[in-house]
């Protein structure tokens, strides 16, 4: 009979699971004597943090939930962080773990990777789960699903005690299909068809929850004439489109579109301060009277609305549609407008600012259809602030929520994984120093990654924070790796270039096969 551990791996290829990101270990050698049937492919990571942003970014791409096998201990606390970014996005992320045997657990016997109550360090974070019986498989793993795609997506963890691995294991029953996204009403759909049709200046919020609905938010917004403002995990749904608002609603531009609407319709958003009060001024525009729309009940309770309604994002506005008035107004010079100011304000809020714009929108254009992958780092501030890119779902970055440095090699590594396609990783010299060593990760598995190093020599972002907050800066100028022999370290093709977008894109329109590394040398008055 096969063990828990091969029973595992059919389990999750039987639920879509085709990659699983994992470092073995001595606590977790039964579950790789599954992955030993070739079903499910493995990719080693270089830390288990690393295994865990790799899993963000192929759930990203996918849809499907990035997996990531790590070792008892030290392996599952190394991945809290990047399960914490996980939950702040709400991305499906299955961490699978070893715990001591049975019968140790809690009894402080020291034994290798002991914690107290590992899984109570995971619980307040999302689902987790102990396997005492091999019976108990499958049912965890619908449940881990179920967690995952609920109505508050995000990651979930399942921990098998190392004398359970090893069990023998029944087949297990065919999975349990997650439970389907709760719709919309009828009631509810015609109330908020009665408001929309009769505004004369509606406004969308969209959100990551528009994700993979692309074309049903341009058909909603055609219908209504509505401008579109899209926080960063909605940005390149309506690349290009007339009705596009590509700005952070942080900023007074947009925040002044939304405050002549007389109707708002907030789709799949959480509404959170890092994309709706990034400066913490409190001068976003009363939005009690907009209609709400996201799939979780406890979200929708933290922001007062005249119309909640808890569902789907992609299945409401499907719904919708066929109820409304189609409009032909000045939604096209309402969007172009805000567009515009938004762009100009950047300058205003840091001279630097416009020209790391240009940089980023030199990559999209060089590289048309890359998916730009951010770390936190000050072009990513700067295009999350005001950027249009050119590919649904092609722009995601730390930068946001959780706000995890060193997120950007270990999810573009996740990204070119699941798609195939060309990922650019936009990362600061200060992020890249916390997990280099992902980048070889890109060489093993010949991915077509380019890492963009924005080499400013400093934690910049932090140090302009002090001085702004006129204290003495400290602690922001660790030395840079010199970039040439770290990229040669990793066995990467390496250039430098300047900050400028001519010769940013001269250099990313070189042939290149495989993963390579571009420095950009940042000047700073200092």
């Amino acid at each position: 009979m096969s063990t828990l551990g091969e029973r595992l791996v059919e389990g999750l290829a039987a639920r879509g699971v085709e990659v699983v990101f994992g470092i073995p270990g001595v606590h977790t050698i039964e579950l790789y004597r599954g992955l030993a049937s070739g079903q499910i492919r493995h990719v080693t990571p270089r830390h288990e943090q690393g295994a865990g942003f790799m899993a963000d970014g192929y759930a990203r791409v996918t849809g499907k939930p990035g997996v990531a096998f790590v070792i008892t201990g030290p392996g599952i606390l190394n991945t809290l962080t990047a399960m914490g970014q996980a939950k702040a996005d709400s991305i499906p992320m299955l961490v699978i773990s070893g715990v001591n045997r049975r019968s140790s657990l809690g009894k402080g016997l020291g034994l290798l990777h002991e914690l107290p109550d590992q899984a109570a360090m995971v619980r307040p974070l999302c689902h987790s789960e102990r396997i005492e019986d091999p019976a108990d498989l499958g049912p965890a793993l619908d449940r881990a699903f179920a967690a995952m795609f609920g109505p508050r997506p995000g990651p979930a963890h399942i921990e098998i005690p190392t004398d359970v691995m090893g069990l023998p294991c029944p087949a297990l029953p065919a999975p349990v299909a997650p439970p389907a996204a709760p719709q919309a009403s009828p009631e509810a759909l015609q109330q908020a068809a009665r408001l929309l049709n009769a505004a004369q200046n509606p406004v969308i919020l969209a959100g990551g929850g528009t994700r993979r609905a692309e074309a049903a938010l341009r058909a909603l917004a055609e219908a209504l004439d509505a401008p579109v403002i899209q926080t960063v995990n909605a940005r390149g749904a309506m690349h290009g489109h007339a009705l596009t608002v590509a700005a952070s609603p942080s900023l007074a531009a947009t925040r002044a579109l939304i405050a002549q609407s007389d109707a708002i319709l907030a789709l799949g958003t959480e509404l959170g301060p890092t994309d709706y009060d990034m400066y913490v001024n409190g001068q976003l525009p009363d939005l009690s009277a907009m209609i709400r729309v996201d799939l979780c009940a406890q979200q929708l309770a933290r922001h007062k609305a005249q119309l909640p309604i808890q569902a789907d994002a992609a299945g409401f506005m499907a719904s919708l549609l066929p109820l409304l008035t189609q409009k032909q107004a000045q939604g096209a010079t309402r969007a172009a407008t805000a567009s515009a100011a938004a762009r100009k304000e950047l300058g205003d809020l840091h001279p630097e600012m416009p020209g790391q714009l240009t940089m980023v929108e030199a990559i999209r254009d060089a590289l048309p259809g890359t998916l730009i992958v951010g770390d936190s780092t000050q072009p990513v501030y700067a295009a999350n602030l005001c950027y249009d890119h050119d590919r649904p779902g092609g722009w995601f970055n730390a930068a946001t929520g959780f706000g995890a440095l060193g997120y950007g090699p270990g999810a573009a590594i996740g990204a070119a994984v699941a798609s195939g396609a060309h990922v650019t990783c936009l990362i600061g010299d200060g992020g890249l120093g916390f997990d280099p060593a992902e980048l070889r990760v890109a060489v093993d598995e010949s991915l077509p990654i380019t890492f963009l190093v924005w080499n400013n020599a400093a934690y910049r972002e932090i140090a302009e924070a002090m001085i702004g907050a006129q204290t003495k800066v400290i602690g922001c100028d660790p030395s840079p790796f010199d970039m040439k022999h770290f990229a040669a370290a990793c066995s990467l093709p390496y250039q430098q270039v300047a900050q400028d977008p001519q010769e940013l894109k001269k250099a990313l329109r070189q042939p290149v096969n495989g993963p390579r590394l571009i420095e950009v040398t940042v000047k700073i008055d200092r």
